[in-house]
């Protein structure tokens, strides 16, 4: 019997509905994650480095309690955004539990202590820097061309969502390392910086190259806040000028880069992310997000708990709620769900050209 118009109608209006509250998981997609420690799952446990996070008390909020490698009390940002599409957690692409049908939920290439420059972090000796990265995503995409055939392959490369957390340690853990490091000595600031954007450039577009398509590219966080660098910088408490320099030089620059290579390309490929903005606005008025500091690290010691690992050995705080800094140099969880929450919904002043919720209901549409 046929339905009448009035029944039709109302089976349209729930089935949108019903649409409208599956959006996550109608739009779950791959999602591929490059860079350091912000966004590492977990690929340096299998690395012998000692840029790690597979002891106690990492991962005291993770689910299971237990150090995954993340840099985390418990679920860093790849992770809560893979909430948001619906998906589960990317594995660690060293995991040997990366196979079958787990390819199909994207790969975590990302390795803590990396930068954009190759001589980043090199203290840490045994990282995946970004060209080996790289090299993972095109081994990657081999693995699921066997799995599924190429053409399905290059399909979920293209509709994928790809985070790239790169910069932070290009400063931290290169140019001022030491007193006088290398990169000190060759570059005054603005012409490092000059240089890291040039070399960060041809990651990008490497990337696409790669078949990425939608690219949320992150700047660096208030270099001069977190709290290693109080212990080691300030006297009063109050952010490193030097270092807030640093990242106020550098974001800028890596947004002019992606409007150019967005205009050049002739889409909008990449979005910027201004995390530095993200984290100033808990690092100064912390109360209002209903922390108690956010000077002081939750795990660690010294100053500001600022000094060395977080260790079982640590000063630990009771309620990693309250903390906006886990470790020295790590937003806790509820912090990194607070940046998530800027990454989906933000303004301009946030992501742009546009925040992950307009490209998710965009592509949803394509």
């Amino acid at each position: 019997m046929a339905a009448s118009p009035t029944a039709l109608l109302t089976a349209l209006l729930a089935m949108a509905t019903v649409g409208n509250l599956a959006a996550p998981v109608a739009a779950a997609r791959a999602f591929f994650v490059f860079g350091d420690s912000l966004v590492d799952n977990g690929n340096n446990n299998y690395l012998a480095t000692t840029a790690r996070a597979d002891s106690p008390p990492y991962g005291i909020d993770f689910p299971t309690h237990r150090p995954t490698g993340r840099f985390s009390n418990g679920l860093n940002i790849p992770d809560i955004i893979s909430e948001k599409l619906g998906a589960e957690p990317t594995l660690p692409y060293l995991s040997p539990e990366l196979r079958g049908e787990k390819l199909l939920v994207g790969a975590n290439f990302a390795s803590a202590g990396i930068g954009i420059l190759n001589d980043t972090g090199l203290q840490f000796v045994n990282i995946v820097r970004i060209p080996r990265q790289l090299e993972y995503f095109e081994e990657y995409q081999q693995r699921l061309s066997s799995l599924v055939g190429p053409a399905q392959a290059r399909r979920l490369v293209n509709q994928a969502l790809v985070l790239v957390t790169l910069g932070g340690n290009d400063f931290v853990n290169n140019y001022y390392l030491v007193p006088f490091s290398a990169r000190s000595r060759q570059f005054t600031l603005p012409d490092y910086v000059s240089y890291l954007i040039s070399e960060y450039k041809k990651i990008l577009l490497r990337l696409q190259e790669l078949g990425a398509r939608r690219v949320l590219v992150t700047g660096t966080g208030p270099l001069g806040c977190v709290p290693a660098e109080l212990a080691l910088r300030s006297r009063d408490g109050n952010c490193d000028p030097e270092l807030q320099r640093a990242a106020s030089l550098f974001n800028p620059q890596l947004a002019q880069l992606i409007r150019n290579l967005n205009r050049d390309i002739g889409a909008d490929v990449f979005i910027a992310a201004n995390a530095f903005s993200m984290h100033m606005d808990f690092i100064t008025n912390p109360q209002s997000y209903g922390f108690v500091t956010s000077k002081v690290a939750c795990c660690g010691q010294g100053p500001y708990n600022g000094i060395g690992l977080c260790t079982i050995a640590s000063s630990l705080c009771p309620n990693r709620n309250t903390y906006a800094f886990w470790d020295a140099f790590h937003p806790s969880e509820r912090a990194n769900r607070i940046i998530v929450s800027q990454f989906m919904a933000g303004s301009v002043n946030y992501m742009s050209p546009m925040n992950l919720s307009t490209v998710l209901e965009m592509d949803a549409r394509a």
